[in-house]
């Protein structure tokens, strides 16, 4: 028995992470806009002691008639907000990207939910891969991946430093001496940098996280930097131990020279979960959810993770080769790894590829019973390949349900997972220490 707990994260992208998720039978697809639903997934991952939900957000996406893009959704960070209020311990992680969002606002939400959460908040830093996303903004062009990443690290700056603020203790309420505010304890933010220009204050006070965790997807160049500077959490993609342990001693390793410890950033690979009693049963489950990808829809969907249009081509025909993007600073890391998973599994046509990746989207799959499940697993945890991992259900409520029915047990059974809550905050759930306040041990801070 391992005295190492790893982490864990649902993730909820739904009717589940397959992309024909909705075709299936019993999938919650006419759910996915009711509050009454999210509200039954959310309390069943806390019942299971997930130590949050982890709500992804892209937006610009060209709909379809049959491609899950066609699923609807709704702002991740109004659905933390309902969730909130119908769940007590579980972590609740949305996703606002920093090209298009001005850090008040950001700082202003987060700092609402985590009060009102009492410390279960985290926000997802992204970037907008997405170059349609710049048209709903009246862009006529997106930021190059260089100067997103450029821009999300003074954008975290300033969240942070308008979050601190105003210190937890600012407020006395002296009633007799009719003092509402301690005017000590409120550090006016002057911020003037290469992106933003921010003078003020947040009008809460920091929230009982001293700043919601941070979490931050990229595994690129920047991204990984980006990491080692602000990120507490990272949700990454790697197909193999090796792989997985390079990036984790990577980034790990830049930790200190931000003054960081190791410990301060959990590492939690994506991870797409088949599971059933035996593993006839669930490569069945595996190949039925594969029969209800049309070609027009799997075509589209590795279109967009391979950045090739492949409209038209014929589905048992090779993936043809790459040749490039106008954005050169765009390392294309997810397209690469399907590539690599083509080459290493010698997937000979398209429609191979696309049953491939059809729920993973290049995240590892595992595909078998509880205890082949749990062995993979904990072969990355205990190998320094991850500190836990964010679950990729490939249909809601089903294959959710079979994971916390088969998989979480065995991770119990074998003392790899908590059976209880350490702690009323997510950044306590995580092992996370509280970030302290810049403000207090400033030497000149500015005060109102």
């Amino acid at each position: 028995m391992s005295n190492k707990q790893m982490k864990l994260g649902a993730f909820f992208h739904l009717p589940g992470h397959h992309v024909a998720s909705w075709r299936y039978p019993t999938s919650g697809a006419n759910r996915v806009l009711d509050l009454d639903f999210l509200t039954e997934l959310a309390q069943t991952a806390e019942l299971a002691k997930f130590d949050m939900v982890f709500f992804a957000d892209v937006f610009g996406q060209q709909l379809s008639e049959g491609g899950h893009s066609a699923m609807l959704k709704l702002d991740p960070i109004v659905i933390i907000s309902a969730l909130a209020a119908v769940t007590k311990k579980i972590g609740l992680t949305a996703t606002l990207t920093t090209t298009y969002n001005e850090p008040f606002h950001v700082a202003r939400k987060f700092a609402a939910i985590d009060h009102l959460s009492k410390g279960r908040t985290a926000w997802n830093v992204v970037t907008s891969a997405n170059d349609g996303e710049s048209l709903l903004f009246g862009k006529e062009k997106h930021l190059h991946h260089a100067s997103r990443y450029e821009r999300a690290e003074e954008f975290v700056d300033v969240v942070k430093k308008l979050l601190f603020s105003i210190e937890e203790e600012a407020i006395v309420i002296d009633r007799e001496k009719g003092k509402l505010l301690d005017l000590k304890k409120v550090h006016s933010v002057d911020h003037e940098g290469k992106w933003f220009k921010v003078k003020g204050t947040l009008d809460a006070p920091s929230t009982p996280q001293g700043h919601p965790v941070i979490v931050q997807a990229g595994s690129s160049e920047a991204g990984k930097e980006l990491a080692a500077k602000t990120a507490e959490v990272i949700f990454t993609a790697w197909q193999t131990l090796e792989e997985a342990q390079a990036f984790y001693r990577d980034v790990k390793g830049r930790l200190s020279k931000y003054g960081r410890k190791p410990e301060d950033l959990k590492i939690m690979p994506g991870v797409f979960i088949t599971v059933a009693k035996t593993e006839e049963e669930a490569r069945d489950k595996q190949r039925l959810l594969n029969s209800y990808i049309s070609p027009e829809v799997g075509l589209a969907y590795l279109s967009n993770y391979t950045n090739i249009d492949l409209t038209g081509y014929d589905v048992d025909g090779p993936l043809p080769e790459f040749s490039g993007i106008e954005d050169k600073t765009n390392p294309l890391i997810r397209s690469n790894i399907i590539r690599d998973i083509a080459k290493r599994e010698n997937l000979q046509t398209l429609r191979e590829v696309y049953e491939r990746i059809a729920g993973a989207r290049g995240h590892r799959e595992i595909v078998g019973t509880p205890m082949q499940i749990v062995d993979q697993l904990e072969e990355w945890f205990l190998n320094e390949g991850a500190d836990g991992f964010n679950i990729m259900p490939p249909t809601f409520p089903d294959g959710f349900n079979d994971i916390v029915e088969l998989v979480i047990p065995e991770l119990q059974r074998r003392g790899l997972f908590r059976t209880e809550y350490e702690s009323d905050t997510l950044r306590g759930n995580l092992g996370l220490s509280k970030p302290a306040n810049p403000s207090i041990h400033s030497s000149h801070p500015v005060r109102l």
